[in-house]
């Protein structure tokens, strides 16, 4: 008996020993499903609540509320790592009396070829500023249009910086004066243009707080027919994310958000994602586009669903997304 037990003490021990301490464990960055380096709703909460908050007064251009979110996104990308892609993280320009600011980080590729080639995602952060006053209450504080655009992209940066998955190089970009006719993305498509830029694809994320009807796709993207990137990011993801939206081509979509300049001016596959469909929210240039009308559930799943999607448009090694004859 006291034999049996020796036995079963040292089977124990082994068996014990044997596990690894969870701090142990090796973190496989680099892969999208990582749950150390998933986004989390909190963060994306944390984010949105600050951009839309009544403090940057609707964050009109040329305003004092743009200039605190230009300086929040800036200490974003500073604090996670993502150094600027100019001198500085702004890239400036002038409309008239005002002077509008472009936000730019940069994550190089770690591929020795890739690298050279580079892929922008962007989103707008300024707003209306204001709006016809409700209840006394006149900040068009912009929450889905486009702090939940912007706030995505901000996430995605703070991903790759962490995981150093991107074979090529990326810029994220946060526009000024889209609401001013898309200057902000006019101006930096025009100067990396004249600065012979080797760009791949674009994707612009415009208004995705709140969810589209369970029966349609969870995104859709504009300009579906100019190339096959809608497929293309459905099979990086194995899933169908990102759908066709037959009024897109009806409301000229393409050419109203901030893909457009890029597409005019590098004829790439360009294009702007989604979840706002015209039926799923009321608060469009609207005082009550807030932060409590966002779905925050929603966004997180979205953000999280899009990174498989984006590292496959990234480290594909072959140029795959291209443009449809047209």
């Amino acid at each position: 008996m006291k034999k049996l037990l020796s036995i079963l003490i040292i089977i124990m021990f082994l068996g014990c020993g044997s596990q690894k301490n969870p701090s142990e464990e090796k973190i496989t960055s680099g892969a999208s499903n990582d749950v150390s380096i998933q986004v989390l709703k909190e963060d994306v909460m944390s984010s949105l609540e600050y951009l839309a908050s009544d403090a940057l007064e609707g964050r009109n251009t040329g305003s004092e509320g743009i200039e605190k979110a230009a300086v929040f996104i800036e200490n974003f990308f500073n604090k996670n790592n993502v150094p600027p892609y100019f001198k500085t993280y702004r890239d400036s320009f002038n409309l008239k009396d005002i002077v509008g600011y472009n936000i730019v980080g940069y994550i190089e590729g770690h591929d020795p070829k890739l690298k050279n080639e580079f892929v922008i995602l962007g989103a707008h952060y300024d707003h209306i500023g204001a709006a016809e006053a409700v209840n006394g209450d006149s900040i068009a504080n912009g929450a889905n249009d486009d702090a939940s655009g912007t706030v995505a992209v901000l996430e995605w940066a703070k991903y790759f910086s962490k995981s150093k998955t991107n074979k090529r190089s990326i810029l994220f970009t946060l526009y000024d004066a889209e609401e001013m006719g898309l200057k902000g993305s006019g101006h930096l498509a025009k100067r990396l243009k004249k600065e012979a830029f080797n760009l791949y694809t674009m994707i612009n994320f415009e208004m995705i707080g709140v969810p589209r009807a369970k029966e349609e796709t969870m995104a859709y993207i504009s300009g579906y027919e100019k190339s096959n990137m809608g497929k293309k990011l459905n099979e990086y993801s194995d899933s169908e994310i990102i759908g066709f939206f037959p009024k897109a081509k009806e409301f000229q979509l393409f050419m109203r958000s901030d893909n457009y300049p890029f597409y005019k001016a590098f004829k790439i596959p360009a294009h702007a994602i989604s979840t706002f469909d015209f039926t799923n929210f009321d608060y469009y240039h609207h005082v009550d586009d807030e932060a409590d009308k966002m779905d925050f559930e929603h966004m997180t799943s979205f953000i999280n669903k899009m990174i498989p999607a984006l590292e496959g448009m990234i480290n594909v090694g072959a140029k795959e997304i291209k443009m449809n004859d047209e």
